[in-house]
Order: C-alpha cells, then sequence, then structure tokens
C-alpha cells in the first residue's frame, strides 16, 4: 500500500494574503501529487487549521480541497495538533468528519492499571494497515499521556501510529518537554507532526509544513514538503511543495539615512519577478532610527519589478537614538515610534511581541461571531505569538528565558 504523510499545514494562518494563498496552494499542491500518485490513503498528523475555528473563506477552501481525496477514492485520516486542539472536543475538524471527508484516528479507551491509568488505543483499518493516533495539545500537555499509551490488537498487519508531538531524537537537547522513542509502542512507522523540520530517521519522520509559517521558516526552509510511503517496500519519499522562489537580502546598516539607498541597490542586484522577496536588516543604528528608512518607497521599488510579495524583517535592527519627535502631518507613525522609543530605552528580546500583542488584543468581534468562539480566537492569536505549541520556535523561547534569568 501507498500513503500521504501531510502534516503542519496551518491554513489560515497567515495574516498576508499573497502567503495565505500560497499556503492554500501549497496544501492544494501536496492532495494533487498524492492523488496523481495513487495513493491508497492520506494521514494529516495535527494543525491542519492554524486555529480550533478558522476563517470561513479557509473552510470553504479546506472543504474544496479535500473533496478530491474522497472523488479519487482516497481515505483520508486526521489528529489534532496543538492549534486544532479544543479541550471541549468542539473543533472545525469534527465537522469535517460528520461531513465524511477524513476520520479521526484517536480511538482511545481508559483502563485501571497500576498506580495510573493506561490509555488504550483501538485501531482503525485500511486494508493491512492498522491506524492509532493520539492528538496534540497546548503547551506539550499530550507528552504525558503518551507514556501511558497501549496499542491494542491488529497483529501481523503493519502498524503506523500518528502523534503530534516533539520526540527527544528530533528535540536538538534542547530543554523542552519530549518523548523519549523507547516509551512508546511500538509500530511500523511514526508519522509525526508539530516540529516545523524535515526529519526522517529510522522509522519516525516529521512530514515538515506545508508552507513556511513564519519569516524564519520562510528564509531556512524556503518552501513545504510532505512524504509518500510505500508500506510494501517500506520506501520512503519525500516531495517538495516548491510554488515560489525565495530572494532574500540579508544587510547590516549603521546609518538609517541611507539605509533605502542601499536596500534598493542590493534589491536591484537580483531577479524579483513574481520571487517572494525577504529583506533582513541587523546592526547597530549610529545615524537616524528605523522609522527614518523608506520603507514604502522599497515597497513601490519591489512592487515595480512584479515581485510576488515583500516581507521584511528588523528584529535584529537596533537604534541609538531613543528620542523621536513627530510632525504633524506624521501622526500615524505615533505608534510605531512610542514603540521604537521603547525597545530602544528598555533592550530584551521580549520586545518583539510588542506589537504582535498590539494586534491581537485590537481584533474586532466579527458580525454574528459568538462570545466563546471570539474569546477561542483571541486565545489562538496569543497562543501563536507566544509560540505556544509550536515546537519549531522552541529553541528561541529557551533563549529567552535564559537572558531573562540572566
Amino acid at each position: 500500500m501507498k500513503f500521504a504523510h501531510i502534516a503542519d499545514c496551518h491554513l489560515g494562518g497567515w495574516r498576508h494574503k499573497e502567503l495565505r494563498e500560497l499556503n492554500l496552494k501549497s496544501f492544494e499542491k501536496a492532495i494533487d501529487e498524492s492523488i496523481k500518485e495513487g495513493v491508497d490513503f492520506a494521514l494529516i498528523t495535527g494543525d491542519l487549521f492554524d486555529s480550533a475555528y478558522p476563517p470561513i473563506e479557509i473552510l470553504e477552501e479546506t472543504f474544496f480541497q479535500l473533496r478530491k481525496f474522497k472523488e479519487n477514492g482516497v481515505e483520508c485520516y486526521y489528529i489534532a495538533g496543538s492549534h486544532d486542539y479544543s479541550a471541549s472536543g468542539k473543533t472545525f475538524l469534527t465537522v469535517l468528519e460528520k461531513a465524511g471527508f477524513c476520520k479521526n484516528m484517536y480511538n482511545p479507551e481508559e483502563k485501571e492499571g497500576g498506580d495510573s491509568k493506561e490509555i488504550f488505543l483501538n485501531p482503525l483499518h485500511h486494508g493491512n494497515v492498522a491506524l492509532y493516533g493520539y492528538p496534540g495539545k497546548k503547551s506539550g500537555m499530550e507528552v504525558e499521556g503518551l507514556k501511558k499509551i497501549k496499542l491494542q490488537g491488529s497483529p501481523g498487519l503493519f502498524r503506523i501510529f500518528a502523534l503530534h508531538t516533539v520526540i527527544e531524537g528530533a528535540s536538538q537537547n534542547l530543554p523542552i518537554e519530549t518523548v523519549k522513542e523507547k516509551d512508546l509502542p511500538e509500530a511500523e512507522y511514526y508519522a509525526l507532526g508539530h516540529l516545523h523540520i524535515n526529519y526522517e530517521k529510522d522509522r519516525y519522520v516529521y512530514a515538515g509544513p506545508t508552507f513556511p509559517n513564519n519569516f524564519q521558516e520562510l528564509e531556512e526552509l524556503k518552501y513545504g514538503s510532505f512524504y509518500i510511503i510505500n508500506t510494501n517496500s517500506f520506501d520512503i519519499q519525500k516531495r517538495d511543495l516548491k510554488i515560489k522562489d525565495i530572494v532574500t537580502v540579508d544587510l547590516e546598516i549603521d546609518n538609517a539615512l541611507i539605509a533605502k539607498d542601499k536596500i534598493i541597490s542590493e534589491l536591484n542586484k537580483k531577479d524579483l519577478e513574481d520571487k517572494i522577496v525577504l529583506i533582513k536588516l541587523s546592526g547597530q543604528l549610529k545615524q537616524g532610527k528605523i522609522s527614518h528608512i523608506d520603507f514604502k518607497e522599497i515597497e513601490m521599488f519591489v512592487k515595480e519589478q512584479n515581485a510576488y510579495c515583500l516581507l521584511k524583517s528588523t528584529t535584529k535592527l537596533k537604534a541609538e537614538e531613543p528620542e523621536f519627535d513627530i510632525e504633524v502631518g506624521d501622526m500615524d507613525r505615533l505608534e510605531e515610534e512610542i514603540i521604537s522609543k521603547y525597545k530602544n530605552e528598555n533592550p530584551s528580546k521580549f520586545n518583539k511581541l510588542i506589537q504582535p500583542l498590539i494586534n491581537s488584543l485590537d481584533m474586532d468581534k466579527k458580525e454574528d461571531e459568538t462570545n466563546d468562539n471570539f474569546e477561542e480566537r483571541v486565545s489562538s492569536e496569543l497562543n501563536k505569538i507566544f509560540n505556544i505549541g509550536e515546537g519549531s520556535q522552541k529553541k528561541e523561547e529557551i533563549n529567552i528565558k535564559e537572558e531573562n534569568d540572566n
């Protein structure tokens, strides 16, 4: 048998319209290539959506794409991830299941065993394959449960265990909550999600995100991926989901007053046609402030070169001038200047959270949206900002903690 292993789609996660569309196109490509390859079934191992309550337009497109599996006789199975997981169990994953587009692999029963309850997982069968699943939860809370897992029955079948967590071998020795491989029940293939990496060791595979989820991942991963596995030959093939090329301009600058010309000069050396352009600035400004960099003109230049979209990062660019002055016609930059002043006077890695937090707390309640759904949406956005449940960002969280301890 042949199956597709897809993970960490985070549909609806990007605020940029262009990148939100690319995210959907990558998901579509993974489905189309799986069908073309003739897979018997597909696994989605967590974080199909970026929140438990995704926007309606994201749901519409997801239903449309998953319908392709159904129409081509490909059964789709899933587990919830840390983003689309809900303690109440009320998520749109259950809507997809009730609509007949996919089946939940998580089928537990608890039995008393010794000092603590053991969790017995019952399989779903697909031909000669037995499928087991355990969902990811917020803040790595699934780890303790995974230590109590027992897989029921299915002797002689090819057993697949789908889980959304961090295994010790892939954690890069960071002091984060992990599950040791030896503590997991025996299976022929471990279909992993949660870490946004490409990892294949023995029978343990992280499929990677179907599309990068932030600036750093765009820079490092370039594009998404998924895997196709043949259970007979145990052939594991990584499939890249390359749709747009990435162009990165990484500059160290010390003068904000001439930074615009320097950036445009570097951009002018590159082919930006239909590319995702990343501008990454670092250094200590000796003249001017970050707000003096004319990003509007830079954006205009990039647009004239027919680039697909532009993202910029100034988190590693520091300014020496904490004071600021606001001209009468420049009041729309007041918030930006105040935040910049505070960052300069109070250096900390936590400062990068200020603007995202302001944006999230400025979210409006949608028409006809219930209070519970609105609170869940705000909570999901805050979890995303603080990287709660985002294994790919754990290293940065540890660095922040160490800095704070120091």
